[in-house]
Formats: structure tokens, sequence, C-alpha cells
């Protein structure tokens, strides 16, 4: 008879566990982060997690909190949703994010917009090879086509279905998946309206940077892309940090790159009575 079959055994194995650790999990606290961004002390840091393949992972930052998504190994593939932590109603909103600032292809100094006009996060460093504004989150059935299955608690869950998990611990549910970013999986219209998917695996190590202008919920899934043609489940470990910091400066180059840009900066700065 196994040693957990009874409460005794179960309870004396967990607590055998603790200071266990393995390579895709949340470091708590987060002032214990091993690999700390350049010139950020151990007490700023708020965040510090591994999301591995089919991971997930959800978190509240606070306006000013840098965040940083590292690629490790070079085949990561974050779709991110982002809500108004005050008020969920409001959410990222892709097609505004593209329409407004006159490009599809995010990048240092591009905005993360809401529908209602406010900048809700700044990308503030980005050093991958590029990533997508078009093609959303893999789901059960595309999962399926491609796997053989997409169930979520499976082996090859898909990133719709984390986001259900994910959002759940915020009193959010499937009716609350918006079109999503996707991080370090290029994509590009090409001049026939193809769509062009640049697989990888790219860069181990890239990362992109962002900058919460307003109270974020951050919500991640770690999932294949929708449109990756391998027929194995091919993704690999997503690292997120985030750490405090002050809010945005009215000198700052980012709020004055367009006209555009600093309308939806002071959308934010009038939400918050600066």
């Amino acid at each position: 008879m196994s040693a957990t079959a009874d409460p005794a055994g179960a309870r004396a194995h967990a607590r055998a566990m603790a200071g266990t650790r393995v390579d895709a999990m949340p470091t708590i606290p987060a002032s214990a982060a091993r690999d700390l961004p350049d010139g950020v002390s151990p007490e700023a840091m708020v965040w510090d997690e591994t999301l591995a393949p089919g991971g997930y992972a959800a978190r509240i930052l606070r306006r000013g909190t840098r965040l940083r998504l590292t690629d490790v190994h070079g085949d990561a593939c974050a779709a991110m949703l982002v809500f108004n932590a005050e008020r969920t109603v409001e959410r990222l909103n892709i097609a505004d994010t593209v329409k407004v600032q006159w490009n599809a292809y995010l990048g240092a100094g591009h905005l993360l917009l809401s529908d209602m006009g406010r900048v809700m996060m700044s990308l503030i460093a980005d050093d991958s090879a590029g990533h997508d504004a078009f093609c959303g989150a893999s789901n059960a059935a595309s999962n399926a086509r491609a796997y053989g299955d997409g169930f979520n608690h499976g082996a090859h869950p898909n990133a719709r279905d984390r986001f259900v998990i994910a959002l759940a611990k915020y009193g959010l549910n499937r009716r609350d998946i918006h079109p999503c970013m996707t991080w370090f999986k290029p994509v590009v219209i090409a001049a026939d309206g193809a769509v062009e998917l640049a697989v990888g695996p790219h860069r181990a190590g890239s990362s992109v940077s962002l900058r919460a202008e307003m109270d974020v919920i951050v919500v991640l899934a770690n999932c294949p892309h929708v449109r990756d043609p391998r027929d194995t489940y091919s993704v690999t470990a997503l690292h997120a940090s985030a750490w405090r910091g002050p809010v945005t400066p009215l000198d700052d180059p980012v709020r004055l790159r367009s006209p555009e840009g600093l309308r939806a900066f002071e959308n934010v700065e009038d939400y918050y009575n600066r």
C-alpha cells in the first residue's frame, strides 16, 4: 500500500516536499528571485514565475510596475490578456491598438490600448524577433486538429481554456476573453493577404519589457501558436518578472512619441486625476 493511501501518510509526504523547487513555479516571496533585472533591488520585485509549456498565470500589476517576459529557450508563445484591475469592463483592444498607432507590428515605443482610449501598458524594451497582433489564441478545436486533442487538463492544453482558469480567479469567465496579444511569435501579412508566421525556435533569452500605465490584471497562457504547423506540441518555458517603478513622467519619450499616444496617456492621467 502506498504511504500516501491514508491521510497521515499523505500529510507527511506533502510536508516533506517543503522547499522543493522545480523549473516552472512562482518564486515566493518574489524578493527571493535569483535573476534580478539590472538595477532592480530584491525588495522591488512583486512577481517572479516561470510558466511551463501549456502553463498559465494571472497577476494584478499596479500603475508604474515593470513587467519583463523572457523567452527562456527560444520557443515560448505568450498569449496575453489585459484588464483594468479596478474596472474589468475596460480591457485591451487589439483593433484600436493597431488602428490608433497606424502600426500592427508592435515593438519598443508602442502602446497597448484599451477599448476606452487609454494606454494600459507601454512597451519600453524589446529585443525579440517580433510578435503577433493578428491571429488570437488557440482553442480546443484547433489543438484537436493539430495534436489529436485539446483538452484543458490533457497533454495539449489550449490558450483559451487556460485563460478561463486564470480569469476565474478574478471573477471573470469565458465571455471576458478578448482578442489577445501574442509575444515571441512574429506574424506578418503578405502583399496577397496571406498570414505568415515565423515559427521558430528563435533566439533563447530574448525578452520584451512593458510598463503598466494603469492598475491592470495581466493574464498569460504559454501554449503553441494557433497557426503553428508542427504536428508536435512545440512550446518552451516563459519567464515573467515584475518590479515596482515610478509612474510615467510627463516628459517620457514613449508618452510623447506620437499625438495619438499622448492622447491615450492624457486619458489615463484624467482617469487618475493626476
